[in-house]
């Protein structure tokens, strides 16, 4: 049960974070084919797949909250640190991953499953240097549509390994006003606002929904794709996880390294990597 809301700690803190992949992070901890499983069976196993997946979204909804406050300290202060953490948190999976694989006849389509990925993530990580204009969340009808559909394509891109659905938020926008969103309800929340509650709950219902609804969608998509392309699927998530920290440094603002931001910074790198390895066993 902890070490399921720790998991979901991590998937959480990584899914709000432009170029990291909560997909990724659920493949190099072990439990993404379970996860999709448990989605697309949901109703067929309804208490196997809660039972799973609830201490999971405990503990994403309990990084979320406490990352929308947390994370832009961390980031504004120590951004080498942080993003290696994050780096390392992914590189940490590949031995999980390529158990898979490893000892399995390679074919050249396998690669080129790879290397498209690899290609795809460092490409949305160079165009996704420049932010979309904030959008507007004034509460009226054209804006709660808007939220879902933006839900929908978030969530989407969230399960997806190696695409960033924070990224894609801030392509479209709507990273900061969701953000924010966050901030100010939990902030309502603690006070007992109710106005501050209600405003929250306009505009993070219609894009919570949204979200459910584009998890579903692509966890269908997900669990079709392993039951034929298994191992094509392997090669393309090796792909994905290699590349996610080129797209982490690439979205990343960095200050000049210093002899102690270096050290604390391949620290950082290596407690990453054994937390991902230990939650991955």
């Amino acid at each position: 049960m902890i070490k399921s809301i720790l998991k979901g700690m991590v998937i959480g803190i990584a899914n709000i974070i432009p170029g990291v992949s909560g997909g990724t992070m659920m493949v190099s901890m072990g439990i993404y084919d379970k996860l999709i499983h448990c989605i697309t069976h949901l109703f067929k196993e309804f208490k196997k797949s809660v039972l799973f997946l609830l201490p999971i979204g405990i503990g994403m909804v309990i990084a979320i909250a406490g990352s929308s406050f947390g994370l832009t300290y961390l980031f504004e202060h120590f951004p080498i640190q942080t993003n290696l953490l994050f780096i390392g948190l992914i590189l940490g999976g590949l031995p999980a991953i390529w158990k898979n694989v490893g000892g399995k006849k390679i074919k050249v389509g396998h690669i080129i499953a790879g290397l498209l990925f690899f290609v795809m993530v460092v490409g949305l990580a160079a165009v996704g240097e420049t932010e979309g204009a904030s959008a507007d969340l004034s509460l009226n009808a054209g804006t709660v549509l808007q939220l879902f559909v933006v839900g929908i394509v978030a969530a989407a891109t969230m399960v997806i390994p190696g695409v960033s659905g924070s990224m894609m938020l801030m392509l479209m926008g709507f990273y900061h006003p969701v953000l924010n969103a966050v901030k100010d309800f939990f902030t309502a929340l603690a006070s007992m606002d109710m106005d501050g509650i209600l405003a929250g709950c306009g505009i993070l219902v219609p894009f919570g929904l949204g979200v459910v609804a584009g998890v579903f969608a692509i966890a269908k998509l997900v669990e079709f794709i392993f039951e034929r392309f298994p191992l094509y699927a392997y090669w393309a998530i090796i792909g994905l996880i290699v590349s996610s920290p080129i797209a982490i440094l690439l979205m990343g603002s960095f200050p000049a390294v210093t002899v102690l931001s270096a050290v604390t910074g391949v620290l950082c790198l290596a407690v990453g990597i054994g937390i991902a390895m230990k939650l991955g066993e």
